[in-house]
């Protein structure tokens, strides 16, 4: 059975491994000359399962209405009077109630759990070298209400199965020496010792390189435009260089998605949401953080990646633009000058933006479309696409293969809007 995968992400390649696994005979296009070059390539790095909110919570709009006037919040609104934003836009609203942010995070714990097994596997299995760092992730904070106002949120998780330690800061000083200097600025942390980190993009070329050796075809500079179909069959994929045609197909372009559902009449509501990137050499190791984590006042996550540090900060809706100004990057730099004095070479840092496909209700969309018996999805992951990658991507060939999934994939079937 040929199946043609579109999209070189974290999440393209996953699903290839896993379908080249089942005997499928798999294409792989992207319209980049390598794979991992999207927003694959821009993330913080963090296996989290421990951070696995829906961003649509009880909170959110109170934030976004803060954005709009001008206050630098986390998640930042610019406002425009696209139809797919507003239609996006809406659905969210609706899920910002405590029941379904409930619902929703729970969808998203179960399938990061399940995802971060699944990369432990295909690693172990693989040898695949990511820069994997598995001692926990730290979450920090600098205020001691704000400390106890999260362990009470991290509750669900608990009660959920995460293991999660309290620290103040003399404790977090002996699990990360790191931040034996920034007594005076943080309170204490949360310390998810089962949380990981690691480089996707890295781990997506090493993938590849297996994914070769079991006959997947890698076709680079390809861009997909539209499919044919006929009598709810896809039959064929038109591309700047000609019609692929094969037995399955699957989307996982990432915020690329829609626009190819579209041309053969399936909706799905992934809509960009820009982050800023930022990888700086490491001058000192005794200085950096040996963990990843997330600095819970100015949402900064970062997480080492051999002699580099990647760090991470804010979303922006402002469509499916990828530009941005140096100063969209102070956040970032003053939490790292703050933390971690004296430990990088900000002479090496690279700054970038890119765009994470996010769902209004946070679950990723997996399985088979409503429209066609050979048109399946794997997209939508948000800021968690390194997390989720190997898990959706196993649940979507269990669907194809018609086994049981190990989880449930209720949460993640294909949608135009969440009833």
């Amino acid at each position: 059975m040929k199946t043609i995968v579109l999209g070189g992400g974290v999440v393209g390649v996953t699903t290839a491994y896993y379908l080249a696994k089942d005997g499928h005979k798999v294409v792989l296009i992207d319209k980049h000359d390598t794979v991992g070059q999207e927003a694959t390539n821009v993330n913080a790095g963090l296996i989290a399962p421990a951070h696995c909110f829906a961003w649509a919570s009880p909170a959110a709009p109170k934030m976004l209405v803060k954005s709009i006037f001008g206050e630098k919040t986390s998640i930042r609104v610019k406002p425009t009077l696209s139809p797919r934003f507003l239609w996006w836009g809406l659905q969210f609203l609706r899920e910002c109630t405590s029941g379904r942010a409930k619902a929703n995070t729970l969808a998203k714990l179960e399938l990061s759990d399940y995802s971060q097994r699944k990369l432990v596997e295909i690693a172990a299995t693989e040898g695949i070298e990511y820069d994997g760092v598995n001692q926990g992730l730290l979450y920090l904070y600098r205020d001691a209400e704000e400390l106890e106002l999260g362990l009470m949120k991290m509750e669900l998780l608990t009660t959920n199965g995460q293991k999660l330690e309290r620290l103040d800061s003399s404790e977090l000083a002996k699990v990360d020496p790191a931040f034996a200097a920034a007594g005076d600025v943080l309170v204490g942390a949360i310390h998810a010792p089962n949380d990981a980190s690691g480089n996707s993009e890295k781990f997506s070329r090493n993938l590849m390189a297996r994914c070769k050796e079991m006959g997947v075809e890698f076709k680079f500079g390809v861009t997909a435009e539209k499919f044919t179909e006929s009598n709810g069959v896809i039959t064929g994929l038109v591309t700047d260089q000609g019609t692929m045609t094969a037995d399955n197909y699957v989307i996982a372009l990432g915020v690329g998605s829609p626009f190819l559902s579209r041309s053969v009449g399936q909706d799905i509501p992934v809509y960009p949401a820009k982050g800023f990137s930022l990888t700086v050499d490491i001058k000192d190791k005794s200085k950096a953080p040996t963990l990843g984590g997330v600095d819970e006042k100015t949402l900064v996550a970062w997480s080492p990646m051999g002699d580099k540090l990647r760090m991470s900060s804010t979303a922006m809706f402002s469509g499916y633009d990828k530009s941005f100004k140096e100063s969209d990057f102070d956040n970032i730099i003053n939490t790292a000058k703050e933390l971690w004095p004296d430990s990088l070479d900000w002479s090496t840092a690279k700054m970038t933006a890119g765009l994470r496909p996010m769902t209004p209700d946070g679950p990723p969309i997996i399985g088979k479309g409503t429209k066609h018996s050979n048109l399946f999805y794997n997209t939508g992951h948000g800021h968690m696409g390194w997390t989720m990658s190997c898990g959706s991507s196993a649940l979507l060939a269990d669907l194809i293969a018609g086994r049981k999934p190990e989880i449930s994939t209720e949460p993640f079937k294909v949608r135009a809007i969440r009833k």
